[in-house]
């Protein structure tokens, strides 16, 4: 009788799941996830991984098993199970390839590794003429992504289980104590399939027209499930359609796919500069506290920064405004930004937390590496009715319009501070240091 293990990671699903479908060929099935005591995590995102797990294994009860949870040293916990196989997904971060080293070391020919199963194409599936290892720019890289063959989509599979003890799902406490933001996203493949069939079901559709209205809520707050998995992106390209708003939306998972081909490629991008300028960032604790609270007298960038906070997530242009202003106005290093998101975004993971850092910075992707967007104009341009800064700035809800965007200028900010900079000095300070 074989028993092959399905180790869980970043899949947290039944839906669409190589990892899963490819153990449940065996005679008996071991579903597992070993809460791994190297891995610190955050209250956030331990909150969402909770909800999870406990969905996760709602749904192999309807299938015929449930989740067996273990905790302590990964490789020592698989190893426990003497199984024929184990099936786990292929990852980027360098803590991946170091888990799938050992697991390779400790299970040799045993271990199956599956691409694919994060993100709609495997880091290498595409790369460019010449020999390179990988994209630097999207254009070209969306152009061979959109032509690339894709895996169908799988059914959940029937499982047999093995007779082993279950162990306890892990709640938000075992993983990461720790306050958690007030509004953070229900977790679990439950919810992120009705989100999916809410957001396939006409609302896609407006995702041209309203992607950038900061105030409008119109993108799909996916994001958080893609990182963990309880949403598969490979199932996403599929249903997406031909609409307008659904292409733009399947380029924003190509873009993903795009991070994560670079930072397999280079894996020390997640630390150091892609495309280094010789950047000397400036120190200022005092600047950096401001940004994080919120506190900066820069009304959109504010709001963002509170939507954080609150939420444990921030609207896509927003994360432009203050990642922006953050590196290129203040002149502070992006991986400070990229520690201040990484404590606090449920979504947050290596290959897009990082860099989207570094393509905001200059030091990335980003073919106009010198770009600075100024706030005041992007907040007009959308948050043109001042909605969102009046939504998570309230000290600003009596100034009316769009004039919320500059209430130095208005009455009613009297209990807003002053700006901590001075656009255009930030923004030719930054310049200067680049020799521009």
């Amino acid at each position: 009788m074989s028993v092959a293990i399905a180790l869980f990671t970043r899949d947290l699903r039944v839906h669409d799941n190589p990892v899963l479908t490819a153990a449940a060929k065996a005679d008996r099935v071991i579903p597992l996830f070993v809460l791994d005591e190297r891995i610190t995590g955050t209250p956030n995102r331990a909150a969402f991984l909770a909800a999870c797990l406990r969905d996760l294994d709602a749904g192999l009860k309807e299938l015929g098993a449930r989740l067996v949870n273990r905790r302590g040293n990964l490789v020592d916990e698989v190893c426990a199970f003497d199984a024929d196989e184990v099936h786990v997904a292929a990852d980027v971060s360098a803590f991946a390839h170091r888990r799938e080293d050992a697991l390779r070391e400790a299970l040799g020919d045993r271990l199956v590794v599956h691409d694919a199963v994060t993100t709609v194409l495997a880091p290498g599936a595409v790369t460019p003429t010449g020999g390179k290892d990988h994209f630097a720019v999207f254009t070209p890289y969306f152009r061979r992504w959109s032509e690339a063959d894709r895996r169908s989509v799988l059914e959940p599979p029937r499982l047999t289980p093995a007779r082993v003890r279950l162990g306890k799902v892990p709640s938000a406490k075992d993983i990461c104590a720790g306050k958690t933001a007030p509004g953070l996203p229900d977790g679990g493949e439950r919810a992120g399939r009705e989100l999916v069939d809410d957001w396939f079901g006409g609302q896609v559709d407006e995702y041209t027209r309203l992607q950038d209205d900061m105030a409008a809520g119109g993108t799909s707050r996916l994001s958080p499930h893609l990182h963990f998995g309880s949403v598969s992106a490979n199932e996403l390209v599929h249903r997406a359609g031909r609409s307008a708003g659904a292409e733009a939306f399947v380029r924003q998972l190509a873009w993903r796919d795009f991070h994560h081909q670079v930072l397999a490629a280079r894996p020390a991008s997640s630390h150091t500069d892609y495309r280094s300028h010789g950047d000397r960032w400036r120190k200022s604790t005092k600047d950096l506290d401001a940004w994080r609270e919120g506190r900066t007298g820069v009304p959109i960038v504010d709001a963002g920064m509170r939507q954080l906070l609150r939420e444990g997530w921030m609207h896509n242009r927003a994360r432009l405004i203050v990642g922006s202003f953050l590196t290129k106005t203040l002149y502070v290093d992006w991986r400070e930004g990229a520690r201040h998101f990484l404590a606090h975004l449920v979504d947050a993971d290596v290959a897009n937390n990082q860099l989207n850092w570094q393509w905001v910075a200059g030091t990335g992707t980003d073919t106009r590496p010198n770009r600075v967007l100024n706030p005041i104009l992007q907040g007009k341009r959308y948050d043109p009715r001042g909605d969102y800064v009046r939504e998570y700035v309230p000290e600003l809800s009596g100034i009316e319009g769009p004039a919320v965007h500059e209430p130095w200028k208005h009455s009613g900010a009297e209990d807003y501070p002053s700006p901590i900079v001075d656009l255009r000095t930030g923004a030719d300070r930054f310049l200067r240091a680049r020799g521009k």
